[in-house]
C-alpha cells in the first residue's frame, strides 16, 4: 500500500531535495506540497494523507501550531518534523511527532523515520480486538498497565503515564495528578512500554518523552528533565543515558 505524503516547507529547494530523497522509497507517494500552514490545512482537509514532512519555521502559523491543529482531526496523518533548528525537538514530541529530522540528514536517518511510520500504520490497520487491536502493544497484550490504588486494581493507559520510578523496594507510576503502585519492576516496564515513546533515562527512572517540558543541563554531562505533571517533577538523566537521549532527540 502506498503511503501518501505531504511536504510542507516554505523553501522550494528544501521541498525538492526531500522529494528527490523520497523517490528511493517505493511505498512513499508524494502527492502534495505546501509552502505554509494555510495551504497545508486545505490539502489535509481535501485528502487523507498518511504522513506529513513538516518544517517548523514558516511565515504565519509555524509547524508546531499546525501540528496541534492537525492532531484535532479524526485519524490525523503522522508527522515527521524536518528542520534546521534543534531547539524545538522536545516541543515536537509534545505534539506527538513520530520523528524529528535535523537538517542536513542522510537517507539512513530518513529511513529510520519512515520505518516508524510504517509500524504505526500497521498498528492503526489492525482489527480492534483485544488480541491485536489499536489498544494492543503488538505482543497480544493490551496497552494498559495494572496498578493499585486504595485496594483496587486500575488499568492505566500507557499514554497517561508521565514517568515511572523506584522508591525503596517499590515502583510507582506517575500521571498528571496521581501516583500509583505497580508490581512490575522497572526492567519489566521497559520491556513492556513502547520504546519509541518511553526512555530509561536513569537506573531508577523511565520517562515518557512526549511529557517532557524542559531538558536542563546539570553537571558532569548529566541533565535534569522537567516533566509535565502537576508538580513539574524533576527527573535525573545519567551521563551515559544523556548521550542516548540527545541522539534520540536529534540534538548535537
Amino acid at each position: 500500500m502506498k503511503l501518501k505524503a505531504l511536504i510542507v516547507d516554505d523553501e522550494y529547494p528544501a521541498r525538492q531535495e526531500l522529494r528527490f530523497m523520497l523517490q528511493e522509497f517505493k511505498d512513499i507517494e508524494v502527492v502534495g506540497e505546501a509552502t505554509n500552514a494555510r495551504e497545508a490545512l486545505n490539502l489535509v482537509s481535501a485528502l487523507d494523507y498518511t504522513v506529513l514532512f513538516l518544517d517548523i519555521n514558516m511565515p504565519g502559523m509555524n509547524g508546531l501550531e499546525l501540528s496541534r491543529a492537525i492532531q484535532k482531526r479524526p485519524n490525523p496523518p503522522f508527522i515527521i518534523f524536518v528542520t534546521a533548528y534543534e531547539e524545538y525537538a522536545l516541543q515536537a514530541f509534545e505534539v506527538n511527532a513520530v520523528d524529528y529530522l535535523l537538517k542536513p540528514f542522510d537517507e539512513k536517518r530518513l529511513r529510520q523515520a519512515i520505518d516508524k511510520v510504517r509500524r504505526l500504520v500497521e498498528q492503526r490497520q489492525q482489527p480492534a480486538t483485544p488480541e491485536a487491536g489499536s489498544g494492543s502493544d503488538g505482543k497480544g497484550r493490551l496497552n494498559r498497565l495494572p496498578v493499585e490504588k486504595d485496594g483496587k486494581t486500575i488499568l492505566l493507559d500507557q499514554n497517561d503515564l508521565i514517568y515511572a520510578c523506584t522508591q525503596g523496594d517499590n515502583v510507582y507510576l506517575k500521571t498528571l495528578n496521581e501516583q500509583y503502585l505497580t508490581r512490575f519492576t522497572l526492567k519489566e516496564l521497559e520491556n513492556r512500554l513502547d520504546a519509541r515513546v518511553f526512555f530509561r533515562c536513569h537506573r531508577c527512572y523511565i520517562v515518557n518523552l512526549t511529557r517532557v517540558r524542559e531538558i536542563v543541563p546539570f553537571f558532569n554531562g548529566t541533565y535534569t528533565l522537567i516533566m509535565a505533571d502537576k508538580q513539574q517533577s524533576e527527573v535525573p538523566v545519567s551521563r551515559n543515558q544523556a548521550r542516548k537521549l540527545k541522539s534520540l532527540l536529534g540534538i548535537n
